[in-house]
């Protein structure tokens, strides 16, 4: 085809809005084609006049809304029909446009990423030093991607210094390395009732015991805390005070100066996840900045930015600071050169604001549709989270249910997963950002909401 240059008409809403639309008018007028190319966005910006930045949103809308697909080196094409952009083959990470319909990762939605990802390379390509990717990084490159991880931290509302990050191989690796550097086998690690899988996984591969803490809607409760330190000796403290997984919860500011607080007079050392922390547009203040001197805060551009960019920082006292970084160096000695480059790039030059900014509208759009189609539902969300926790009906269990919409062709998450104690509740989570379109959400909860009507599922037959 032609080169593609779109007419803008004047309409409500920004010049990105306007161009997204201008994809999917002109995809329904049969201008664009399925497979076809768009051109590339510093080509596109300067035809019409418009920053890269605002050419880049709009193709991350255009992904968004199913209009487009990014190709590793290739560019940005025309979705088809049935989902599928030219014929490019798909990766690991990205979500299927046939099969189940997944809920039960909670990955961010790929969007315009691949793209921009070709743009980045090349522009590392035309730099004249790959073999430098090839090796160990000196000195002065890795406090560039540590100053990177500075002012990534910094915009979660946490003043950070590059002295005090360590890079991770994404943040679980950030999490594990901060357990290896603080706790002991036969240690206890204080935890919510119900938490991320993967630490309990962690703790049984330490030889580290968990002692669970209740919760309430908004999170860990100070006072059970206080108990559970009261009841024997422990090291350390691991919780998720954004956007908590699995129940969304998210703790006011009083609730973190009360956990603080708790945590300063028994001596605790707290391990807070914040890998949510920039997908609300009003971002609670971590944890971290109410109690400095002991809180090691881990975050990441996996969920946030796009999944497969595993790349996590770790923030930590400066006396800390040693003993993390040799855990991070005994368990995968260092990030992979390019890829903390990569994000470093887009760190800098506002790639991963942009990004992020499309994922939280993705994310609160995927939240409406939800609402919507499970209005009469015991639902625990946030606006722009990526996940919502689900109450079941009474006599029937997370895992009846579950097996019930796996049979259904729908993949979630029951309570069982994320339970410490032999004490969970009857609840499922949904991830909503990671499913390419919207249709395939759409239908994914209507038999979400056929599944949790009373009386719905028969635990002898398991028929929805």
């Amino acid at each position: 085809m032609a080169i593609w240059t779109p007419a803008l008409a004047a309409a409500p809403g920004t010049r990105a809005e306007a161009l997204a639309r201008a994809i999917g008018d002109d995809i329904r007028s049969g201008v664009l084609k399925p497979g076809d190319r768009l051109p590339p966005q510093r080509d596109l910006a300067y035809r019409l006049g418009l920053s890269a930045s605002t050419v880049m949103r709009a193709y991350a809308e255009a992904a968004r809304r199913g209009y487009v697909e990014g190709a590793v080196g290739r560019g940005t094409f025309v979705r088809s029909p049935g989902g599928q952009a030219g014929d490019r083959s798909g990766g690991l990470l990205r979500p299927a446009d046939r099969g189940p319909i997944d809920f039960s990762q909670n990955l961010p939605f790929p969007g315009a990423a691949a793209g921009l990802l070709a743009e980045t390379l090349q522009a590392i390509a035309r730099s004249g030093d790959m073999a430098s990717y090839l090796d160990h990084q000196d000195a002065s490159v890795l406090r560039r991607h540590r100053n990177a991880g500075a002012t990534w931290i910094a915009a979660h509302g946490l003043p950070t210094t590059p002295e005090t990050v360590v890079l991770a191989n994404g943040a679980q690796q950030g999490v594990f390395a901060a357990f290896l550097a603080l706790l002991r086998c036969g240690d206890t690690l204080l935890v919510e009732e119900l938490v991320y899988p993967p630490v309990k996984a962690m703790a049984r591969h330490l030889g580290v015991r968990l002692r669970p803490v209740a919760m309430d809607e908004e999170g860990l409760l100070p006072d059970m805390l206080e108990a559970a330190c009261r009841s024997g000796p422990a090291r350390l403290l691991y919780c998720t005070p954004t956007l908590q997984t699995p129940t969304a919860a998210t703790m006011s500011e009083d609730r973190r100066r009360r956990i603080a607080a708790v945590a300063r007079s028994h001596d605790l050392t707290i391990v807070e996840d914040d890998v949510f922390g920039l997908l609300p547009h009003s971002r609670p203040t971590p944890l971290a900045a109410f109690a400095p001197e002991r809180t090691v805060l881990v975050t990441s551009v996996s969920k946030s930015v796009a999944p497969g960019l595993r790349v996590g920082y770790v923030r930590a006292p400066a006396q800390l600071v040693p003993a993390v970084h040799a855990a991070v160096a005994l368990s995968s000695w260092m990030p992979p050169p390019l890829m903390a480059e990569i994000a470093s790039r887009w760190i800098e030059d506002g790639t991963a604001v942009h990004l992020n900014a499309a994922q939280r509208r993705h994310a609160a759009d995927r939240q409406a549709m939800a609402h919507r189609i499970l209005a009469d539902r015991p639902i625990r969300s946030r606006p722009e989270g990526s996940h919502l926790w689900l109450g079941l009906p009474a006599h029937v269990s997370d895992t009846e249910i579950c097996h019930a919409l796996r049979l259904a062709g729908v993949l979630v998450q029951p309570a069982a997963t994320f339970a410490v104690s032999r004490r969970e509740p009857d609840a499922i989570r949904l991830c909503l950002s990671h499913e390419s379109g919207d249709d395939r959400v759409a239908a994914g909860l209507a038999l979400v909401h056929a599944a949790t009507s009373p009386g719905a599922v028969d635990a002898r037959s398991l028929v929805i």
